[in-house]
């Protein structure tokens, strides 16, 4: 039991609570994988593959629709966020995730990290788990050209708030570097995206 003194002390200087911090890599198991090239197929992943294409198209005609798309510009970094609304639940959000993920793969790109972090924001959990993408570089493409970015990097990210879904982001950073040809247009990457 703590002195009277010790109370006092403690009012006065109260210790700061270090917030909680953690990043750790993860897998997506085989029965994970095989479930998203299902959904990725099936005609429910078509419909909300179609539903947040649609919505994004809306999005830049300055047109709001459910689930609400979120556009991401700077000179050398674009993309999209998507709300966590109708008609999502907590597993197409999910698959949604993954299945973005695996369109990368679909395009020609490298997955280098799948991680999770998870941090404490006052009295909050927020967890964001993230797909990191990077375009095929060869050493032929070091030595006799400029080397193609694709559409540059590309992260995925599925942000949760208390273990509840929050929303879907992905953005597209392109290499400025002059040893990289200049990245192709967003706009193409969109409609690359969403083809199936």
């Amino acid at each position: 039991m703590p002195s009277f003194i010790d109370e006092i002390i403690g009012k006065l200087f109260p210790q700061k609570k270090t917030p909680i911090s953690i990043k750790e890599n993860f897998v997506q198991s085989e029965t994970s994988k095989a479930d998203t090239e299902k959904w990725f197929g099936s005609d429910e992943g078509k419909k909300i593959l179609a539903l947040v294409h649609k919505n994004y198209h809306y999005k830049t005609a300055g047109i709001n629709d459910s689930p609400e798309i979120h556009i991401l510009k700077s000179p050398y970094a674009n993309g999209f966020a998507i709300s966590y609304e109708h008609p999502f639940d907590e597993k197409t959000f999910s698959m949604l995730f993954f299945a973005f993920g695996r369109r990368m793969l679909d395009l020609g790109y490298n997955q280098v990290s799948l991680d999770r972090k998870i941090e404490e924001i006052n009295d909050d959990v927020r967890t964001i788990e993230k797909q990191y993408f990077k375009p095929p570089l060869s050493s032929a493409d070091l030595i006799e050209q400029k080397i193609d970015q694709l559409y540059g990097n590309i992260s995925v990210e599925k942000t949760s708030i208390n273990d509840k879904a929050s929303f879907l982001k992905i953005l597209v950073t392109v290499y400025s570097d002059h040893l990289y040809q200049k990245a192709r247009p967003f706009d193409l990457f969109i409609d690359d995206l969403f083809q199936i």
